[in-house]
């Protein structure tokens, strides 16, 4: 067996006290969270991990699982502009982005087309029911992800900074619904699984929705502080070892090499077997920027092999295509990731 020592950063006292202030504020927000949502602690602190990231995430659970509560407490406790967005069969790409208007000067006379800034024109967007709108509406809002802006009638708009998409999707509808592209998933760092809530947990949550008692959430970060925050999780240093190991996870997740029809022999049988096309390289990326984030959010200025492996399935989820073969044997993507977590040396070799 194989021990890492922890790195070595060469972080001044004023960097050191930064990531303090991180993991504190981080807390704070977890706990003003607490005061409206029962339980599911592990999606609030992906979703945090995802936002101090500079990521997007996509949050699948069955209906009444408290997804859009979850990002509007989250989105509360933080002093940012919010807006919601409810996906619909007939929302057009206008209606995100915005659109140009002709207004007369009543000073003038004149007209003028003057542009007026759709719900995207905030620093948390929710996304709600995503795959409930036509593929054309749903690229204007992944475009405007990727790009941070909006381009109407040849004009660019920049987006507001920090700018984050939260998308929630019913996974047990689909008629009528226009699933996202594999390439278009790809736009998110996390795809968040929302599971049901323990008995004890359920119980509190009744009680809770029941009474006429209405907790106020405080705002407890500002954007400015959120930016110095973001821009810190990128200083945090990781080792070789640790970028290795991550690029393993991807890369294994891949049937076949680059450039290559036969399957790669390095790849475990049940890849091979149960996946058609695996995880590119911002898998990669995005398994080290959580890990990054999450590190700092515990307390550590250097990434450790356990922060990658916790990010390794919200992460890969959505980025690993099973075939036919996996759906006739039940597989689904999380097993796969978690036979390659099981799989996959600690020491990234």
């Amino acid at each position: 067996m194989v021990i890492r020592a922890e790195p070595v950063t060469d972080w001044t006292d004023d960097e050191l006290a930064a990531a303090e202030h991180l993991r504190v504020a981080a807390d704070r927000v977890l706990a003003e969270c607490g005061k409206v949502i029962v339980g599911q602690r592990e999606v609030l602190e992906q979703l945090l991990v995802a936002l101090l990231a500079q990521g997007h995430a996509l949050l699948v659970g069955v209906p009444g699982l408290a997804k859009t509560l979850m990002i509007r407490t989250l989105a509360d406790s933080l002093d940012l502009s919010f807006n919601r967005v409810q996906f619909t069969p007939d929302l057009m790409p206008s209606d995100i982005t915005g659109t140009e208007m002709l207004q007369e000067d009543r000073a003038t006379g004149q007209r003028a087309f003057r542009f007026l800034q759709g719900p995207i024109f905030a620093n948390v967007v929710l996304a709600d029911e995503i795959n409930r709108t036509p593929p054309k509406t749903q690229a204007a809002l992944l475009e405007a992800m990727q790009e941070r802006q909006v381009t109407v009638a040849g004009n660019r708009h920049p987006l507001p900074n920090p700018f984050f998409v939260l998308a929630t999707q019913n996974p047990i509808e689909q008629e009528g619904t226009y699933p996202l592209p594999e390439a278009q998933q790809d736009r998110f760092m996390f795809t968040i699984a929302v599971d049901y809530p323990s008995e004890d947990d359920e119980f509190r949550i009744i009680e809770a929705t029941t009474s006429a008692a209405r907790p106020q959430v405080q705002r407890v970060v500002s954007g400015e502080e959120l930016l110095r925050m973001q821009a810190l999780v990128r200083r945090v240093p990781a080792a070789g070892y640790v970028i290795r190991y991550a690029l393993k996870l991807a890369r294994l997740t891949r049937p076949r090499p680059a450039g290559g029809d036969a399957p790669d022999p390095d790849v475990p049988d049940f890849v091979k077997k149960y996946v058609t096309w695996g995880a590119g390289p911002r898998a990669g990326q995005n398994l080290i920027l959580a890990a990054k984030a999450r590190a700092l959010l515990h307390g550590r200025p250097y990434v450790a092999i356990d922060d990658v492996r916790t990010a390794a399935l919200p992460v890969l989820r959505h980025r690993v295509i099973t075939n036919y073969n996996a759906e006739a044997d039940r597989v689904t993507p999380d097993e796969i990731v978690r036979k390659l977590l099981a799989l996959v040396p600690r020491d990234g070799n």
